[in-house]
């Protein structure tokens, strides 16, 4: 008998340490990453020194022939808005802050990107790049005479800073 029991209580023992170990439990762990996308914008929310009343802006869009403008707000630098001229055709339009002068989204630029390029140069810009024609305006990034990295918004037909970022 202390034969076939001692094999039993040998097995026993080994099978109780083999449990009595301290095994964690099997748990699954679910990692989740989230991404988080900022949009950095240079372009300050307050409007420039010497800029024109939003009462001046909508007299000016009036001039430019459009009757009835919607949604004027001010943002990256110039006022914008969609206005209905004489064709009852909505177009979306930015406004120069300070000249007042209405630039329509689809015009034409008399300028090309060199000239563009030459007279950011001439006012004193250095490093002019990324200069593109949207909205009716040329946009630029350059460095000031300060040295500061700087967004510009150019006027289609004589190349003049219509907007600059803050410095």
């Amino acid at each position: 008998m202390i034969k076939r029991t001692l094999p039993l209580l040998i097995g026993l023992s080994v099978c109780s340490l083999a449990f009595a170990q301290d095994t964690p439990p099997a748990t699954h762990t679910a990692t989740t990453t989230t991404r988080t996308t900022t949009t950095v914008s240079n372009w300050t929310s307050r409007r420039p020194e010497g800029a024109l009343s939003e009462a001046r802006i909508k007299t000016a869009i009036a001039n430019a022939g459009f009757k009835e403008v919607k949604g004027l707000k001010f943002k990256d630098g110039v006022w914008q808005s969609k206005a209905r001229g004489g064709n009852k055709q909505w177009v979306d339009l930015r406004v120069g802050p300070v000249n007042g002068k209405v630039y329509v989204d689809d015009a034409p630029s008399k300028l090309n990107q060199d000239e563009v390029s030459a007279k950011l140069a001439a006012a004193g810009y250095q490093n002019v790049h990324d200069v593109d024609y949207k909205h009716g305006l040329w946009s630029a990034e350059a460095k000031n005479a300060h040295g500061h990295d700087v967004d510009l918004l150019v006027d289609p037909d004589d190349g003049s800073v219509v907007a600059k970022s803050r410095d």
